[in-house]
């Protein structure tokens, strides 16, 4: 009996050793846990909660029916480059997107009224937002920036993204051009009936918009679309935002167009120069070859492309046209100068045309301006007329012409042989001799006549035609200038697309 009682409490004691063995590492891991939970901070316990039977791989909703409505819009802060060639635009914008996660709401109460909490996007579902028109490779993706999560499950995740994206570019009124591109966002794997997508704003916000030193943002635009695509029967939404770029004009107007306006009028002054300098030709193709290095200058500012003839390349062309034609025309104007010693007067219709040219522009004509011989010998007296009516000596009265040289010569003649009546066969000899040598003389001074009139009058035709082509390369230049550089850039008309 003893020592079944000595045995039964030995039983006792080791089963209450063997229970305090076995208890102690639970108390000593309750303990932990109970200071653990007092050494986290309130955002830790909060972070905790909310991702309790979370997974960011999933929408997160109750009802899988029921959509999730993204607000998206974008903050424009730059637009670091235009490029026409690629039809590449760059921008650096910030994408604000929000919507409501059902899963992340807490009591503000129970963790000392924490409203708002930030945490890494990561640990929360995304959607799926992408750059539809995007030029750039996706493997890079949105900055990891933290998500703002309100109390209410509402999340603001504005991620910092620098979008290249395409632009349809027409270059035709370069540089007085206007460009509008557009930015299409959207959900790439939810449909609309997944994932709803909405427009934030009505514009989008330039707060913080810093301006570019090329182009300046007239205005912009945000239209929400919804497509069908034929991979999928269900809609797509997707928002897209214009952007209104107008060119500014000021680096091109120093550099290419007033150089340009200075090197034209230089060709005009070719036209000027008197044809006897001999510098007309020099002078045009001097300019020609400056315009040739300029054009050459000016090719690497434009925009290389041959869907649009802009229009600084059109009044470029006419310009350097101009010039080469003015240094043919020059050409044209001293072979008319030089064309006199060749004896051989104007054509009737070139000095008709000539006269009325010089009428029109107001100008004196010494030679052209009469009808007749432009240098009268002796009140009208002409040597032709003189060697076919002043045969001899005894018929010079006949003719008027003959009173100023025909007929003192025959009184002369007359005086001579009146002495000598006796010997009028000697008479009559010298004086035929006499009339041999006037005849000689008044034909040389007739051919050096003839030969100085027609100089004069080539001359006087080829100054006629400087002034005429003066005058009109100035018409032609002024137009050109202001049809390609004034009235054209005035006509266009860019409006934003209803989508």
């Amino acid at each position: 009996m003893r020592t079944s009682t000595i045995c039964i409490r030995f039983s006792l004691w080791l089963g209450v050793v063997i229970l305090l063995v076995l208890c102690t590492p639970q108390l000593d891991a309750a303990d932990q846990f109970l200071r653990r939970v007092e050494d986290l901070t309130d955002e830790q316990r909060l972070l905790q909660k909310l991702r309790t039977n979370y997974d960011p791989a999933v929408r997160p909703v109750y009802d899988a029916k029921e959509p999730v409505i993204i607000n998206l819009g974008i903050t424009l802060t730059q637009i670091i480059d235009v490029d026409e060639k690629n039809q590449v635009l760059t921008t650096n914008v910030w994408l604000d997107q929000e919507w409501t996660d059902q899963k992340l709401n807490w009591n503000v109460t129970d963790y000392a009224n924490i409203t708002m909490l930030r945490i890494p996007c990561d640990l929360i579902w995304l959607p799926d937002i992408v750059l539809y028109n995007s030029v750039e490779n996706h493997n890079k993706g949105y900055m990891k920036s933290l998500a703002m999560v309100s109390h209410e499950g509402r999340i603001f995740w504005p991620p910092i993204v620098r979008m290249r994206s395409s632009c349809k570019m027409d270059i035709t009124y370069f540089p007085f051009d206007d460009q509008i591109c557009i930015l299409k966002l959207g959900s790439w794997a939810y449909d609309g009936l997944q994932v709803d997508v909405t427009n934030r704003t009505e514009t989008i916000d330039l707060t913080n918009y810093v301006d570019n030193g090329e182009w300046e943002l007239i205005g912009n635009k945000i239209v929400r679309n919804v497509k069908f695509y034929p991979c999928c029967p269900e809609p797509f939404p997707d928002i897209v935002f214009f952007l209104h770029i107008r060119r500014r004009v000021l680096y091109y107007l120093l550099n290419v167009i007033i150089p340009c306006m200075l090197l034209s009028s230089l060709s005009l002054t070719g036209f000027l120069l008197p044809p006897d300098s001999g510098e007309k030709v020099t002078l045009g193709l001097t300019v020609l070859l400056a315009f040739s290095v300029f054009m050459l200058l000016v090719a690497e500012n434009m925009p290389p492309t041959s869907e649009y003839i802009p229009l600084i390349g059109i009044y470029l062309t006419v310009i350097m046209a101009m010039s080469a034609l003015s240094v043919a025309l020059s050409v044209f104007v001293l072979n008319c100068h030089h064309r006199g010693a060749m004896l051989h007067r104007p054509p009737r219709l070139v000095r008709i045309l000539a006269r009325t040219a010089a009428r029109a522009m107001c100008m004196h004509l010494r030679y052209l301006g009469r009808a007749g011989s432009s240098y009268p010998s002796c009140r009208g007296f002409s040597p032709s007329s003189f060697m076919s009516s002043c045969p001899s000596s005894r018929h010079s009265h006949r003719h008027p012409a003959c009173s100023c040289s025909c007929s003192t010569s025959d009184n002369g003649l007359h005086e001579m042989g009146g002495d000598s009546s006796s010997s009028s066969t000697t008479s009559a000899r010298i004086e035929r001799e006499i009339l041999h040598y006037l005849r000689a003389v008044l034909e040389a001074h007739e051919k050096s006549r003839k030969e100085q009139v027609a100089v004069n009058e080539w001359q006087e035709v080829a100054r006629v035609l400087d002034k005429f082509f003066f005058w009109v390369f100035v018409a032609v230049t002024a137009i050109s200038t202001l049809v390609l550089l004034v009235f054209s850039p005035m006509t266009k008309n860019v409006t934003f697309p209803e989508s």
